[in-house]
C-alpha cells in the first residue's frame, strides 16, 4: 500500500499543498508542496520495502526496458563521469585517498577517479544488473549503505552521491549517517540532483524535487557547509540549467544549522523554469539536446 508522508523530509513541517499531480510509466505520481520551507516531494510513495524491491529488479527495467546497462546510457554516464573530475579539478580537489560513490550503476565514475587520483574506489549500487556489470571489471561494489558499515571499510575522503539523493525517501538521515560514519573530518561530498525548475523531474522514482536553496539547506541541516553550487545541463544540455551539483565539507561551526531559509514562490520559478526550457528548446534545438544524449 502507499505512504503518506506526513511531515516534510526537510523542515519537519506538516503542512502542505498539492503541486502536481502526473501519470508516468503507469504509475500515479503526486507531489506535495511544503507550506514552510518549500520543499517538494512525493506523497503518496512506495513503502520502504516497495523501494528496495523497485531499485533491486524493477527500476531499470521501468526507464530503460533492460537491466543491463544499455549503450546509451554507457554513454551518457561516461560523459557525465569525465565531466565530474573534470570539476573536481577545477575546484581543487587535488588528491583523495578513498572514494565511495553512492549509487555508483555501472562503475564509470570511480573507474575515472581511480584514474584520476590513483586512488581506492567503492562503490554501492542496489540493482543486481548494473552491480553485476561493475563487479565483472573488478570494482568493489556492495548493495546497500548497510553492507559498507558490516564490512567495516575505512572511512572515506570523497563521498559522491550522483542523481541520488532525490530516490532517498529520508535523505536529511543519510545525509547525518554519512557524516558520522563513513566521511573524514575533512572529506568532501559531491552530490548532483536534478533542477526542479528546469528538469521535469516528476518522475516515481524520484521522491525530492530540489531546488538550489532547498538542496543547500538540507545539506546545511546535515551539518555540511556548502563550497560549491552550480546549475548546468551536462552532459545533455549546453544551454537548459537541467541539473544541480553541490561540493560540501563537515561543518565546523553547526549554529550554522539553526539557520534556516524558506524557498518563496515556488510555483512561480517551477513554470518560469519551464516556459524559458520549452523557448530555448525551440530556438537552439542543437544545443538545447545534445543529439547523442538525447531522449
Amino acid at each position: 500500500m502507499p505512504e503518506t508522508v506526513t511531515h516534510c523530509p526537510l523542515c519537519g513541517n506538516q503542512q502542505n499543498v498539492i503541486f502536481d499531480q502526473r501519470e508516468f510509466h503507469g504509475y500515479r505520481v503526486e507531489n506535495r508542496l511544503c507550506s514552510h520551507c518549500g520543499l517538494v516531494y512525493q506523497s503518496p510513495r512506495m513503502t520502504g520495502p516497495e523501494l528496495d524491491e523497485f531499485y533491486q529488479v524493477r527500476y531499470r527495467e521501468v526507464y530503460q526496458g533492460s537491466q543491463e546497462p544499455s549503450k546509451k546510457d554507457l554513454s551518457v554516464q561516461e560523459a557525465r563521469a569525465e565531466m565530474l573530475v573534470k570539476l573536481f579539478k577545477e575546484v581543487d580537489i587535488t588528491a583523495v585517498n578513498r572514494c565511495l560513490d553512492i549509487g555508483s550503476s555501472s562503475g564509470l565514475l570511480i573507474e575515472k577517479m581511480q584514474e584520476a587520483y590513483r586512488c581506492q574506489v567503492v562503490g554501492i549500487e542496489p540493482g543486481d544488473g548494473y552491480r553485476i556489470f561493475a563487479e565483472r571489471k573488478g570494482l568493489k561494489i556492495y548493495q546497500d549503505l548497510d553492507e559498507v558499515e558490516e564490512s567495516e571499510e575505512p572511512v572515506f575522503d570523497l563521498i559522491s552521491m550522483i542523481h541520488v539523493l532525490e530516490h532517498l525517501p529520508d535523505p536529511l538521515n543519510f545525509l547525518l549517517r554519512l557524516k558520522r560514519k563513513l566521511l573524514t573530518p575533512n572529506g568532501r561530498l559531491i552530490i548532483e540532483v536534478p533542477n526542479l525548475y528546469a528538469h521535469d523531474c516528476f518522475e516515481i522514482a524520484h521522491l525530492i524535487s530540489f531546488s538550489r536553496q532547498t538542496l543547500a539547506q538540507m545539506v546545511k541541516k546535515a551539518g555540511f557547509r556548502t563550497e560549491f553550487l552550480i546549475t548546468h545541463g551536462q552532459p545533455r544540455s549546453q544551454l537548459i540549467p537541467l541539473y544541480i551539483s553541490l561540493i560540501a565539507s563537515p561543518a565546523d561551526n553547526l549554529a550554522e544549522q539553526d539557520k534556516f531559509e524558506s524557498e518563496n514562490a515556488v510555483r512561480l520559478k517551477r513554470r518560469t523554469g519551464m516556459i524559458h526550457r520549452k523557448i530555448i528548446e525551440r530556438l537552439f534545438p542543437q544545443q538545447a539536446w545534445l543529439l547523442e544524449y538525447r531522449g
